[in-house]
């Protein structure tokens, strides 16, 4: 149980450390990622804040 407990809290805490999107740190995570396994939010937001 202990484990199980750990490994979710490692979990949680490693996905609030993801940048904030149309953030300059949130542009080249997303310069690096594949444009294929973009969704179509993450398009819409990266031309917003990244390309105007």
């Amino acid at each position: 149980m202990k484990k199980l407990l750990s490994v979710l809290a490692t979990c949680l805490l490693l996905a609030a450390c993801a940048p904030k999107v149309g953030s300059e740190a949130w542009c080249e995570d997303m310069k690096e990622k594949p444009k294929g396994d973009w969704t179509a939010n993450e398009t819409a937001d990266y031309t917003k804040h990244c390309v105007f």
